[in-house]
């Protein structure tokens, strides 16, 4: 997830020079960077390893290779191997960054990571042509067109999927319990996201679904609550937040979210690393999620949705910024938390820009939620587990990777079994539903799975029932 700057970074600069074996590395620390890392003497056998290598390469390898291709890769190897989210931006990845950010970015439209070699789809956008190809999370790309994934690097793969609006590319996909790959065609298309959809999904209850966090996606919101309030006529009963295969984003999207719903000045997040800057609180208040000062998103929106009962919608493929609006709403019990166990990707990625060109995305700190949880490998638990199911009635989410299931990952400083065993008796959900194991028979189901606010929606049906239930709770006369 990467994080708006609220706050100067301090910089540090590698600069290398040379060729053949006695090719010289020089690095400059900047004079404020963190004062530990500048205090250690630098590691002089592993530098002149590296400058080894550096110089056998130029002289020995089979073909030429530019000084800049070999700094450019030592580079991306040294932040790949920190954790799964950290990663060297070269001129293409800084702007396919900034572009995805803003909701217009041409592609497939895939949230990916890369596990094991392959390409791991995090979660398909909605909207895209490949969430209207079928492809789900927890597919693995192992071939784009006739390119072979193994040995690509992350950016590499996404720049092989990417293309001119309207060209085509093929992807073999691996997908648990399948006989054999998948082979799937699509379209690329210029994807323009929206963030936020409502509908009233019945009478006197809302649905707003948020499928990414954006720049737009608390302006976005705030109007789609005054649509549901002026479409209902009356106030609602319930609103039911969606953050299914909702895969994060900005984080002051997540508190903009969260600040609809919460008492001003409410604490949202806290973030925990290990510099000064990266210690932050971030609570309800316009400084944080508001990108233009001088206009309040939330200005007419109705009172009570203050305090309307409120069901988020969680699943494993909720991830980063969703945890943090759902840990939010659950730790100031403003909101249940219903669906599956989520993705438990509980750290911050800082852009850091290098030059005009290029950056770095890197992990700089931990974020925790109001009640000092630490959601990273672990995820959030729902007050109500509700199963996914697919239309054959079997459950779709046995073969979710989560955050703990990924190499490097960060531990989680309150829970150290985190990732690694079942919650703790204190931590079990208040109650589990599961889908009727029955075909599904209407073809709106077997067309559009995931309608907005369908009937055919289990997961969404047991989220309406449980805010009816506190609708008859709050209605009913207190006994004398």
């Amino acid at each position: 997830m990467s994080n708006k700057p609220y706050s100067r970074w301090q910089k540090v600069s590698l600069l290398a020079a040379g060729a053949g074996l006695g090719a010289v590395l020089s690095l400059s620390f900047n004079a404020t960077a963190d004062k530990e890392a500048s205090s250690n003497p630098l590691p002089i056998d592993e530098l002149r390893a590296f400058s080894t290598v550096f110089g056998l390469i130029k002289q020995s390898y089979v073909e030429p290779v530019e000084d800049k291709k070999l700094i450019n890769e030592a580079i991306k190897g040294m932040v790949s191997g920190l954790d799964p989210h950290s990663s060297y931006l070269d001129e293409e990845a800084f702007k396919d960054l900034k572009v995805n950010t803003q909701g217009e970015f041409g592609g497939l439209g895939l949230e990916v990571n890369m596990e094991d070699g392959l390409v791991r789809i995090v979660s398909p956008i909605e909207d895209t042509p490949a969430y209207r190809a079928g492809i789900k999370t927890g597919d693995y790309i192992v071939k784009i067109d006739d390119l072979q994934v193994q040995g690509l690097s992350l950016n590499d793969a996404v720049s092989k999927m990417r293309g001119k609006a309207g060209t085509t590319v093929t992807l073999t996909i691996l997908r648990k319990g399948e006989p054999k790959p998948l082979v799937m065609t699509l379209k690329r298309a210029i994807i323009k996201t929206q963030s936020v959809k409502s509908k009233l999904a019945e009478p006197g209850y809302g649905y707003i679904r948020i499928t990414q966090f954006q720049e737009k996606t608390t302006e976005n919101l705030a109007l789609a609550i005054e649509a549901l309030y002026k479409e209902n006529k009356t106030p609602l009963k319930g609103l039911v937040l969606d953050l299914r295969n909702d895969p994060g984003g900005l984080l002051d999207g997540a508190v903009g979210v969260s600040a609809a719903f919460l008492p001003k000045d409410a604490l949202v997040v806290y973030t925990e690393g290990r510099t000064a800057d990266a210690k932050i609180k971030l609570t309800a208040s316009p400084q944080y999620y508001q990108r233009d000062s001088g206009k309040d998103y939330f200005k007419n929106t109705p009172k009570d949705v203050k305090t309307v009962p409120v069901v988020v919608l969680v699943n494993g493929g909720s991830a980063s910024a969703s945890e943090i609006v759902a840990g939010a709403l659950q730790d100031h019990k403003r909101a249940l938390v219903v669906g599956t166990q989520t993705f438990g990707k509980g750290s911050v990625q800082t852009i850091l820009p290098i030059d005009a060109k290029s950056a770095l995305k890197l992990t700089t700190a931990r974020y925790f939620t109001p009640n000092g949880r630490s959601i990273q490998a672990k995820g959030i638990t729902p007050d109500i587990v509700a199963e996914e199911a697919t239309l054959n009635g079997k459950e779709d989410n046995g073969f979710r990777l989560r955050e703990a299931d990924l190499g490097r990952h960060l531990d989680n400083p309150t829970d150290k079994e985190a990732g690694k065993t079942s919650p703790a008796p204190s931590e079990a959900p208040k109650a589990t539903a599961k889908p009727a194991a029955k075909a599904a028979s209407s073809a709106e189901s077997e067309e559009n799975p995931r309608e907005l606010a369908s009937k055919s929606d289990y997961q969404l049906q047991q989220a309406l029932n449980v805010l009816k239930v506190q609708h008859l709770l709050l209605s009913k006369p207190a006994s004398k």
